[in-house]
């Protein structure tokens, strides 16, 4: 198909980036205070939270006081996780954008992870879909493991197309394909992605890529050939995977950006800005920058 002309990133940090962090609870302002960085980056899609039980992400427990401490800009679309009908009752109450479901293409990975088969996560999403549907707030589905699992090993891409259909057929506008340990490679990911979309429109799929083992960008790159056009990334690649021994998780947005730039894709990102971002988020959480570019452009915290 070739390179689309235009990307949509997603910002994954304020949620998937922050949810693992060790230590003590972050505070609520520096939480926020990072999404209003990353919308004043030009960024217009950011997973600003989780609403799920603190006993189980202890760093996602303040998700409605995130939400209300955000100064909210037009034409930003400010996401959050919602796993189950309470989950979304809270996102609904905060006045979310969106909300965001996620299965598994890995019985393993699902029944490990929440503790159920894919057909029963897929069930319980049916409330969250009604609700959702009522309040006129659209869906966003994502699918993990869609390259490899810890304990399955490599997963058949008709089994990722056959949750991601699941997924677009009970109404999520969009479907996140999520290498959830980076064990992907650019081949790998052309065949999964053929066979996600022989069910689900190009124009419906994003690309959510880890880079355990270096092989984001590569994978990116071979999914942007093929049209897709929505990038899932994280500032200063934060977010580790506890599911996959030195995982380095999330693909760095500096980095995505820095690519897409190079190939004179439009993303309205301010690439500079997201550098002094990430090392700002970097000083606040006083740990390693994991974007290359961020440590060429800004040197490392």
């Amino acid at each position: 198909m070739g390179f689309p002309r235009q990307v949509r990133l997603v910002e994954m940090s304020p949620r998937d980036g922050l949810q693992n962090e060790p230590g003590p609870v972050i505070a609520t302002a520096i939480k926020t205070g990072l999404i209003d960085r990353l919308a004043d980056c030009g960024l217009r899609h950011i997973e600003s939270a989780s609403f799920v039980s603190p006993k189980w992400v202890p760093q996602m427990g303040d998700a409605a006081e995130v939400m209300a401490g955000i100064n909210r800009q037009a034409g930003v679309r400010y996401s959050v996780l919602t796993p189950n009908l309470r989950g979304f009752e809270g996102a609904q109450a905060a006045g979310v954008d969106e909300v965001a479901v996620f299965a598994a293409a890995s019985e393993s990975f699902s029944q490990k992870n929440i503790n159920c088969s894919i057909a029963e996560s897929l069930e319980r999403f049916l409330p969250v879909m009604e609700a959702a549907g009522k309040h006129r707030i659209p869906v966003r589905g994502y699918v993990s493991t869609v390259m490899g699992c810890p304990y399955e090993g490599d997963i058949d891409p008709q089994q990722v197309a056959t949750v991601a259909k699941a997924l677009y057929d009970m109404g999520c506008h969009e479907i996140s394909l999520g290498d959830t340990i980076g064990v992907g490679t650019p081949l790998k990911a052309k065949r999964m992605l053929e066979a996600v979309a022989a069910h689900v429109p190009m124009a419906n799929l994003a690309a959510h890529f880890h880079d355990t083992y270096g092989q984001a960008l590569a994978n990116l790159y071979a999914v942007l050939e093929e049209g897709v056009a929505v990038i899932d990334a994280s500032v200063a690649g934060l977010g580790g995977c506890p599911y996959a021994k030195g995982a380095s998780g999330n693909v760095a947005t500096e980095d995505v950006l820095y690519l897409l730039n190079g190939l004179g894709i439009e993303t309205g990102v301010d690439l500079d800005q997201l550098v002094a971002t990430g090392h700002w988020i970097c000083g606040q959480l006083n740990r390693h920058n994991g974007s290359k570019v961020g440590q060429a452009l800004g040197g490392n915290c």
